[in-house]
């Protein structure tokens, strides 16, 4: 893939992520919290694809995505540690929403990975901004 397509594909994945973000907010409003969390790990999961597109890393296994983002971000101190704790108690809570039984989540806890998730989404935005989209 040349650089102007990874470019175009890197900021469709960020698209993504800000329609993710503003489907959450109606989610948390009309309190629908086990959807918002489902929603809340997806937004993750693009910025994600975003930066790895940025890399030339591609895959579409979520475990291979964090397994690479933990590998190359957080064990080298590129992004703080609080950011793979983050991304990792959103897939959790993802994969209960999605697969468990008799799943309810409090709406403070989801504000907080609501919250959780913008501050995510920013520090990320910005290494890809700065290393891939100037």
């Amino acid at each position: 893939m040349n650089l102007a397509d990874r470019q175009a594909l890197i900021r469709y994945r960020i698209e993504q992520t800000d329609e993710e973000i503003k489907a959450i907010q109606v989610l948390i409003t009309n309190k629908l919290y086990a959807i918002a969390v489902s929603r809340i790990y997806y937004a993750m999961f693009h910025i994600l694809t975003a930066l790895a597109l940025g890399y030339e890393f591609q895959t579409s296994k979520h475990s291979q995505l964090l397994g690479w983002f933990n590998k190359n971000f957080i064990k080298t101190a590129i992004f703080d540690t609080k950011y793979g704790e983050i991304l990792y108690n959103a897939f959790e809570s993802r994969t209960e929403s999605d697969y468990g039984n008799f799943v309810s989540f409090e709406e403070t806890e989801v504000l907080t990975m609501y919250e959780e998730l913008k501050d995510f989404v920013t520090v990320i935005s910005a290494h890809i901004q700065h290393n891939f989209l100037q």
